[in-house]
């Protein structure tokens, strides 16, 4: 039987990292080197990395270099209407047993719910280093993440 590989999306706070600092965009980089044929970016994801776009310069930046390439290898992928009332039970859940506030949380906290959900739906191990959060949203929603980096299957 085929060996199945994983696919991996990143979460936005590594590509906000990689920005900033070199070492971290070394790192990515690496992963991209290593594990390019198996990653796809979640829209939601582009959606907060164009969000945080504040000129036109890092805007055209932002898609040469990051929505452009999954979009041509058609690897982004999104949230559909069930994943979207699968968060919203996620987040009712977290209102009921947890005591999460809906009205004062951040709304990346929401954003992190339905990418979760997505990623389950779509088989894909989310990358990311905001353990405590996806931790927290995966004792409602099972779904795969890891820290960064993940290296390639053996």
């Amino acid at each position: 039987m085929p060996r199945r590989e994983h696919k991996y999306a990143l979460d936005t706070n590594l590509f906000i990292e990689s920005f900033r600092q070199p070492r971290a965009k070394e790192a990515i980089q690496r992963f991209h080197r290593a594990l390019g044929p198996f990653e796809y970016l979640c829209a939601i994801v582009a959606h907060e990395l164009r969000a945080g776009a504040l000129t036109p310069p890092v805007l055209r930046d932002l898609e040469r270099h990051i929505i452009r390439p999954f979009a041509r290898r058609r690897r982004i992928f999104a949230p559909t209407a069930a994943a979207w009332e699968r968060a919203g039970d996620v987040l009712a859940s977290l209102r009921s047993t947890d005591g999460v506030d809906l009205k004062r949380m951040r709304r990346a906290f929401g954003n992190d719910v339905l990418l979760a959900v997505a990623c389950r739906e779509a088989g894909v191990t989310l990358v990311t280093d905001n353990e405590g959060d996806f931790e927290r949203i995966g004792r409602h929603v099972d779904f795969d993440f890891v820290k960064p980096w993940p290296g390639p299957s053996k």
